[in-house]
């Protein structure tokens, strides 16, 4: 998968992209990320990409023909998805990411930043994303959780691929809890069910672990997860 990063700010990816499993599956050609700064684009000697909201307001805005002109010079690919990262965008979730993994060979992120961005770049983008209800400094911070998310995904990255499907959100629910050694720390103990080498019932109590977890912690996953069992 190629991933194109529109980011007035390059250097923010740079310890990131060469760190932990990311960074190896990027060396390994798993994934190709591609940064790309409007400013080279800007049309004026001071390679402005900002500027003052019509209408009057608080802030600058990001102009368009910048990022418009970053977009339109990178290649093509027929499939293709372009994130817009906004707090008025879709939630992020692990089905979103799944579905871009599934379908596009090309991910082109553009990254906001001062007190918006220009309304008509959403002409450009098949998709706005958002972290959560709430606000950053920039879009890198999300762009860069996206790229961890996509290439994580990617055959080859994960030693073992098996652990995907059994992780948190992969089926709707929260994961299990987990332990390893000591049996005892402090007082608290590992489940007797876990040393008991039983799988069938490890199994068991791992699912009956993340009913009750997401339940608990999560009832908004909780009901959207019964709404699915009754439809099937």
């Amino acid at each position: 998968m190629r991933l194109d990063v529109i980011t007035l700010f390059p250097d923010f990816f740079t310890s990131a992209l060469a760190s932990g499993l990311l960074g190896k599956a990027l060396a390994k050609g798993i994934a190709q990320v591609n940064l790309v700064n409007p400013r080279d684009f800007a049309q004026d000697k001071h390679r402005r990409v900002d500027d003052e909201p019509y209408g009057g307001g608080v802030g600058m805005l990001l102009k368009p023909e910048p990022i418009f002109a970053a977009v339109e010079s990178l290649p093509h690919f027929n499939q293709r998805e372009i994130l817009l990262m906004t707090p008025q965008g879709e939630p992020l979730n692990q089905p979103m990411l799944q579905e871009i993994v599934n379908n596009a060979e090309q991910t082109i992120i553009i990254c906001g930043h001062y007190e918006g961005i220009d309304e008509r770049v959403g002409n450009l983008v098949t998709k706005e994303v958002s972290l959560g209800d709430f606000v950053l400094t920039c879009g890198e911070i999300p762009a860069l959780a996206i790229i961890n998310g996509l290439v994580r995904l990617l055959p080859g990255t994960v030693g073992k691929e098996e652990s995907l499907k059994a992780e948190s959100f992969s089926d709707g629910l929260l994961d299990y809890p987990q332990y390893t050694r000591p049996s005892v720390f402090r007082g608290w103990e590992v489940p007797l069910v876990l040393r008991s080498g039983n799988h069938q019932e490890i199994e068991k109590w791992r699912y009956q672990e993340q009913l009750k977890r997401t339940k608990q912690r999560r009832p908004d996953l909780w009901q959207k997860w019964l709404g699915l069992q009754d439809s099937t």
